[in-house]
């Protein structure tokens, strides 16, 4: 009897241990926080930027964004450059989850949106395998945002009928990425975090079958007050920033929507 006492025990302290996790447990608010202009943040996550506790931010969150979060929060840069990283990304994934395990209101504030090359899926799915409750708020992308701002219509009737976003972080040989479709004139491509690949996007572009008079445009912190804008084309823009001094953020478009910018621009730079 007192071994079927002691394990009838042992099942209500277990129980009663899983009930005050319950009640102290935390949620996690995977947040875009678009290219950089606060304007453009969704009321939810202004909102959800008030209530946290605690805040991991990324490098690309623009500091004007950051005066938007509730002063009294703990934050945490977690951001990522080429080659140097605050903290490894499995690191930032389990963070989530054990700040949410102590009760806390967790702020996973990004750069863009979260799902578009931000790695949101990642940081999420471990939640979900750790029953952690979890929101995901959009955000602005940098291709729809700095395009806007530049007076850059991704689309458009006599141009081109279709826009593809590309990781800028590849090689010329690699096999994951088809260079011939990247060729077809009758589309948009946008090129997120290219700017160190710039020649090597350009010269691939062009053995593949673009037309190296394509036109072009660097942004620089597209939505910002400093915003910069490069036009040229395939040919030239590398020449045209070599000593412009241009650093990251940036976003590469390619194609012929990139004519409209000189007559479409409104945002003053």
């Amino acid at each position: 009897m007192n071994g079927q006492e002691d394990a009838a025990n042992q099942f209500i302290q277990q129980e009663l241990n899983a009930d005050q996790s319950n009640l102290i447990l935390g949620e996690v608010y995977l947040v875009g926080g678009g290219p950089g202009d606060p304007e453009l943040l969704t009321l939810r996550a202004l909102r959800l930027m008030q209530q946290a506790d605690v805040v991991l931010y990324d490098r690309l969150v623009s500091d004007a964004v950051m005066e938007l979060v509730r002063r009294d929060a703990e934050r945490v840069y977690v951001g990522k450059r080429r080659s140097e990283h605050a903290m490894e990304q499995e690191n930032i994934n389990q963070l989530l989850v054990d700040l949410a395990k102590q009760g806390k209101r967790v702020l996973r504030l990004k750069g863009g949106d979260p799902f578009i090359f931000g790695r949101g899926g990642e940081e999420i799915e471990l939640l979900a395998q750790n029953n952690i409750p979890f929101q995901v708020v959009p955000g602005i992308t940098a291709a729809s945002g700095c395009a806007a701002y530049a007076g850059i219509p991704l689309t458009h009737r006599d141009y081109a009928q279709s826009v593809r976003f590309v990781t800028g972080h590849l090689k010329s040989d690699d096999p994951n990425v088809s260079w011939p479709e990247l060729a077809n004139p009758t589309q948009t491509l946008v090129f997120y975090m290219g700017l160190v690949g710039l020649q090597d996007i350009c010269q691939t572009l062009i053995a593949n079958g673009r037309a190296a008079t394509t036109p072009v445009a660097l942004i620089e912190k597209g939505t910002r007050p400093d915003q910069r804008v490069f036009v040229s084309d395939l040919t030239k823009i590398v020449d045209m920033i070599c000593d412009q001094d241009v650093h990251a953020p940036t976003l590469f478009i390619v194609g012929e929507v990139v004519k409209l910018h000189s007559n479409l621009r409104w945002f003053n730079e």
